[in-house]
């Protein structure tokens, strides 16, 4: 697959900004560059491209680091990706709704036209429909499994269809796969060059507040990533805490949230104005209640936020709702069933 094609030409002919510590190799040992201030513990800039962090990325992932790109969150990596591949006014994306807002925002923003695919009543993906939808504009195809707001994973059949038919980029969104147990695209990357596969710490690493994103891609797409972000996108207390993430060996509280999404799911299916809990791969389900506005609307009143879905295809009266603390779960069923009294 020729990925150069794909390239926006002003983004393949661009010189990138180069710093004086990505022209210098060897060991430092005065750094007198960038007119930093001399003094202090965080005086220095960090190091643009995190390379003791995608060594620890890449050994818990078994992923090259010459495929790992690092952004400010996911909604980083998808505002680049759309900037160095799409041309505005030109190109298009395809989305298949209900999905992650950021991408139909982030095409919205660089004036690239958004293609929908809507998912089945049942939130399973047409991957003929989708297929049938790429034409020579097509650029990038942004699937999210498990899919946020549904919390369903794409059968792993259908994705290979897409991957083998089309000849644009493939973008899987798994910021909620360590709550599953199938195993990542990522382990495609090599026999799939056009297939890119998102993750993040904000998930099941607790860690939302670092805004920290990570792609694992073709090393040409990666490449394609480095020109064109920003030259210190991560910075260094980020990349510390990352760091320290990971010496641990294993996410937190990972199997305390998988208990208390069970206990959840029994506590709401108990409730009579709960028609529906949708199966989730993640850690949140969507619910579907008899009357979604007005239980919103009292639930803020009890200063529980939840998050209203009702708006979105195939989501009529839908809630989503985040696994919590077994304290907050109590908080949460305890005021819905106040709600019917």
């Amino acid at each position: 697959m020729n990925l150069k094609r794909l390239v926006r030409p002003s983004v393949q002919n661009l010189m990138p900004y180069a710093s004086a510590r990505d022209e210098f190799m060897g060991e430092v040992s005065v750094y007198l560059d960038a007119n930093e201030n001399p003094y202090g513990k965080y005086n220095r800039y960090p190091d643009p491209y995190q390379k003791k962090l995608k060594i620890a990325i890449s050994e818990i992932k078994n992923i090259a680091t010459d495929n790992i790109f690092l952004s400010n969150g996911s909604d980083g990596i998808i505002d680049l990706l759309i900037r160095g591949f799409c041309e505005p006014k030109s190109d298009n994306i395809i989305i298949t709704p209900p999905t992650f807002g950021m991408f139909r925002v982030a095409a919205n923003i660089n004036e690239v036209a958004t293609k929908k695919v809507p998912l089945n009543k049942d939130f399973s993906l047409d991957a003929n429909a989708v297929i049938d939808s790429v034409d020579e504009q097509t650029k990038i195809i942004f699937l999210c499994s498990p899919n946020n707001p549904t919390g369903n994973e794409i059968k792993s059949d259908k994705i290979f269809n897409i991957l083998n038919a089309v000849s644009c980029l493939v973008v899987v969104d798994e910021a909620y796969k360590d709550f599953s147990s199938s195993p990542s695209w990522s382990s495609q990357i090599e026999k799939h060059p056009n297939l890119i596969v998102m993750q993040t710490f904000s998930k099941a690493w607790g860690l939302a507040s670092i805004r920290l994103g990570m792609c694992y891609a073709n090393q040409f797409v990666v490449e394609i990533l480095n020109k064109i972000k920003l030259p210190y996108n991560i910075n260094l207390l980020t990349q510390e805490v990352a760091l320290e993430a990971i010496s641990s060996g294993i996410i937190p509280n990972l199997e305390q949230i998988n208990i208390e999404k069970q206990k959840l799911n029994t506590s709401l299916s108990d409730l009579d104005f709960v028609e529906k809990i949708f199966p989730s791969k993640a850690n949140f389900f969507l619910v579907r209640f008899q009357n979604a506005d007005l239980i919103y609307k009292y639930l803020c009143e009890k200063c529980i936020v939840v998050r209203n879905r009702s708006k979105e295809l195939h989501c009529e009266n839908c809630l989503r709702i985040t696994v919590g603390t077994p304290e907050e779960n109590q908080f949460l069923i305890n005021a819905l069933k106040d709600f019917t009294k």
